[in-house]
């Protein structure tokens, strides 16, 4: 990738604390990006930020931001997408907090095109694996993008099938994109680049940690016109993309299981609430037939003055958070959600800006959006 001079200030900005995406794309309405980082703090505060987004602003960390660029100048096939680039999707500029920025190794075309989600559990029975292929292949061969997380299990099988056929497949990763995670697919991993993508909104070497996996998921779901729940458990994360999807207007779609399987269980209740059960591919194309990419998801207003709103398992994690610092268990106990429901809305609460991560808990943000 050839390196500009406005690569450097976006890796800066992706430093500055509280700005994701959509608050970028706002302050972007009031000035540049190189203004930004060529101003007085009495500049920067008159935009609104507070005394750490402006001391990031004043003093990046330069060194780790060359390490940055150095990775991405290595080779012709690393791209870093900002969200105000051509080739970020417009599918997932429009989902609640969209990432920042993304970064890219591969055939950076893949990412605008039409994409199914696969995903499910890291531990697939037979059965699981054999309609992973079976679905995988047969979508990949009508030119579907097969997106996942490459993950072992599910995932993994999916990325193999769409590469067995010749298809096309995007791998999102949950760490940096030259810190592959789990390293038991670092071939895997080399397969998809050069045939497909490999994308993530985290810096090259950034290693894998288990609050990146939520924020990776939701980045699978929103590239994608529909998600694939193949088998999962009821715990299972496969359910969070899922409802990611729900949330950002995607089609999901689950494979039936033998009811005693404990694995089938998560795709059970996903049909119980309105996923459409499928047992065939056309099941799943039929039901597509009628987007049209480029009209429905249109460009839309992200700079209104319409309040922003949360999701309703979200408001009531959100209700219970004080603007003293709060445990998430004392959260769980107020909101008598499970730790694990509590824990995931708290990471999409943090990444939309409502709270924030202090030691000892969370509190409600003082500056919202």
């Amino acid at each position: 990738m050839m390196v500009n001079e406005e690569d450097k200030y976006w890796l800066a900005l992706y430093e500055v604390p509280k700005i994701g995406g959509s608050r970028a794309l706002k302050l972007l309405q009031k000035t540049s990006l190189t203004k930004l980082f060529t101003s007085s703090a009495q500049y920067l505060q008159s935009l609104g930020l507070d005394t750490a987004q402006q001391q990031a602003i004043l003093n990046p960390n330069w060194q780790v931001i060359d390490r940055n660029l150095n990775w991405l100048a290595e080779q012709e096939n690393r791209y870093l997408i900002p969200i105000t680039a051509s080739h970020y999707p417009l599918t997932l500029k429009n989902i609640p907090a969209p990432p920042l920025l993304l970064y890219l190794e591969g055939n950076v075309e893949l990412i605008s095109q039409p994409q199914i989600a696969m995903v499910g559990t890291r531990a697939p029975s037979y059965y699981g694996k054999r309609y992973a292929h079976c679905f995988a292949a047969e979508l990949a061969q009508l030119g579907f993008v097969i997106t996942s997380g490459l993950a072992i299990g599910i995932d993994s099988e999916c990325h193999r099938s769409a590469l067995a056929v010749k298809g096309e497949t995007i791998a999102v990763l949950g760490s940096g994109l030259a810190s592959v995670y789990p390293k038991r697919h670092l071939k895997l991993a080399q397969h998809i680049r050069e045939l497909g993508a490999l994308v993530s909104e985290f810096s090259p070497f950034t290693q894998a940690r288990p609050e990146h996996f939520p924020r990776r998921n939701r980045i699978v779901s929103g590239l994608s016109l529909g998600v694939v729940v193949v088998e999962a458990a009821l715990n299972s994360g496969s359910l969070i993309s899922a409802r990611y999807a729900l949330e950002q207007g995607r089609e999901v779609f689950a494979l039936p299981g033998v009811i005693d399987n404990p694995a089938a269980a998560g795709c059970h209740y996903l049909i119980q609430q309105g996923a459409k059960l499928i047992t065939q591919t056309s099941d799943i194309t039929d039901e597509l037939t009628y987007i049209n990419v480029r009209t429905n998801f249109k460009q839309t207003d992200l700079f209104n003055s319409e309040p922003e709103t949360v999701s309703l398992p979200n408001q009531i994690i959100l209700d219970n958070v004080g603007y003293e610092v709060t445990t998430a268990d004392l959260i769980a106990e107020r909101s008598q959600q499970s730790v694990s429901q509590v824990l995931t809305s708290l990471i999409e609460l943090e990444l939309d800006n409502w709270i924030n991560a202090v030691p000892g808990g969370y509190v409600r943000s003082q500056r919202r959006g």
